[in-house]
């Protein structure tokens, strides 16, 4: 490309590569993932993916697709449903392909075992859910003939329906009884009864928490007065006066994923429970085709809250633009040394609070930052008072005590809702990136309180919660429907099944055995449904004679 220099006359050639190969070279030929956010969601507003129309986005080359084993080409195994594929690798009789076929047999029943059967071998692990990815972890020990391991399990059987929860109950044991040492964190009645030794962490969380309340056999327990003892002596009972509805929002023809031409009606300000098994298509159903068809719904999903790293509960309910204007007032000065996004950061760690050395050929290690010690503020901004605090402590407080220490509504407003969504003991500057999945829910589910007239779509709100905490966030969603809203939530909690106006059920099966509608009415009528695992669960559970 020339062009004239200066207006000298004198021209210079310049290479330019064109809009298209840049881009290319930027960001199709290369890993974006270590991009900056905001980065990457540019470039992918310009890019539109596709099967490849040579491979059908197998990435294969054409003489590897012309290779088949009884017809079924490798891209063909990869497609298949893993409960699909057994059948089809029991059919191969070659002497040396039976050897080989049958040890890929043995792990695909393990996937069977915990509840996977439903998942294609070619499914993107990052598309999987926390709980599936769990249980694919799983699968590698469960062949192991290994003896005197300590397997450690978060929540094994979080976001998992009771029958499936009952799978992975039994392959913990079958890890035990060959004389391994198993050690699960976890809140489901199911697991804590089949635990040989119980130790509760409380009384309460945060800074209320952190001693040993009980420690001994499952017995002890149950007479124990903590409040995982309560929780086990009580039994959920169907909601005995669902609340009545004649509007609704319909969902014809659903074809989405496993979904078999569904067509069902979500009713119109009550609480709606959408259950089945894994893979029986709850989520394709609500999360889907329900939300596609009526954008208004507002999803409070388990995504990272907030745009930035640098988010907390303080800068996301925006309760930290009131406290900085409080700090400025009282030391008259700009409200911009009070944010360690700007004049108030430490000069070296710029307001993180930690430093990342760039080492080659090593993984990042976060330090704490020598120069602020992980407080994130300059001395200068932590030299300002209001009423003997500087910013670094207020950040510190808990929401149950800032709420004592504020007086001004502007602050309180924002903070008593996390304290009624149960986050009282999370502190005012925690980042919002060390939150789990259920506390970035119910962050997000505190903003919503006040409103009406609006749909409200939660894919499993109580995963990962103790029985006590089920409570607190039944009484929200039941706040919510009160005011005029409609609420509906994917989930397996037999205590919020049982709380809802009217259930919606899917399955029977998951993957390709599922994608049914096998029922919709009241928690009380879900009982007498023997086709659902979730209606016989709940038969059990509620202590319901079979009808």
């Amino acid at each position: 490309m020339d062009f004239l220099r200066n207006n000298t006359g004198q021209v210079s050639k310049l290479p330019y590569e064109g809009v298209v190969t840049r881009f290319n070279r930027l960001y199709l030929n290369r890993d974006i993932s270590g991009l900056k956010q905001e980065v990457q969601r540019e470039a992918m507003a310009f890019i539109r993916r596709r099967p490849c129309s040579s491979c059908g986005g197998s990435g294969l080359n054409p003489k590897a697709l012309a290779s088949k084993i009884n017809g079924y080409s490798i891209s063909d195994y990869y497609a298949m449903q893993v409960s699909d594929l057994l059948p089809v690798l029991e059919a191969i009789d070659d002497p040396l392909g039976r050897s080989i076929a049958g040890q890929i047999r043995n792990c695909l029943r393990h996937m069977v075992q915990v509840g996977l059967g439903y998942l294609s071998l070619d499914r993107r692990t990052d598309t999987l859910s926390g709980g599936e990815a769990q249980r694919l972890k799983m699968v590698r020990h469960l062949g192991s003939s290994l003896s005197n391991i300590t397997y450690i399990f978060d929540e094994p059987t979080a976001g998992l329906h009771p029958s499936d929860a009952h799978r992975i109950g039994e392959l913990l044991l079958d890890l035990r009884n060959r004389h391994n040492t198993v050690l699960v964190v976890e809140h489901s009645r199911q697991i804590l009864e089949l635990a040989d030794h119980v130790i509760e962490l409380g009384p309460l969380a945060g800074s209320q928490g952190g001693e040993i309340v009980y420690q001994g056999n499952l017995e002890g327990l149950k007479t124990a007065g903590t409040l995982t003892a309560s929780a086990m002596r009580e039994k959920p009972v169907p909601n005995p006066a669902p609340k009545p509805w004649t509007e609704g929002y319909a969902i014809e023809h659903a074809r989405l994923h496993n979904l078999k031409d569904i067509s069902t009606t979500v009713p119109k300000g009550v609480l709606t429970a959408v259950t089945g098994v894994a893979g029986s298509g709850k989520s394709s159903l609500i999360c889907g085709e329900f939300v596609a068809r009526h954008p208004e719904a507002i999803v409070i999903d388990q995504k990272p809250a907030g745009v930035s790293s640098r988010s907390t509960p303080a800068t996301y309910t925006g309760v930290m633009d009131e406290i900085r204007r409080l700090f400025a007032k009282e030391n008259g000065v700009g409200v911009q040394w009070f944010s360690f996004n700007s004049k108030g950061a430490c000069p070296v760690c710029k307001g993180k609070g930690e430093i990342t050395p760039d080492v080659a050929f090593a993984d990042p290690v976060a330090i704490r930052c020598e120069e602020c010690g992980g407080r994130r503020y300059n001395p200068a901004a932590l030299g300002y008072i209001y009423q003997g605090k500087n910013i670094e402590q207020v950040m510190s407080l808990t929401i149950d005590q800032a709420l004592d220490w504020f007086t001004q509504p502007k602050i309180r407003r924002p903070l008593t809702a996390l304290q009624e969504v149960g986050l009282g003991y999370m502190t005012l500057g925690q980042p919002t990136s060390t939150l789990s999945g259920g506390e970035i829910q119910r962050l997000k589910l505190a903003s919503e309180l006040q409103k009406t007239g609006n749909i409200y779509v939660l894919d499993e709100p109580a995963a990962g919660l103790h029985s006590r905490d089920v409570e607190r966030l039944l009484k929200l969603l039941r706040r919510l429907v009160v005011r005029g809203n409609t609420v509906v939530i994917v989930e397996h909690r037999p205590e919020l099944i049982a709380a809802a106006d009217w259930v919606i059920d899917m399955g029977p099966g998951g993957g390709n055995q599922g994608g049914e509608l096998l029922f919709a009415g009241t928690p009380e009528q879900l009982c007498r449904c023997q086709r659902s695992e979730t209606g016989r669960y709940c038969t059990y559970l509620f202590g319901k004679a079979e009808g």
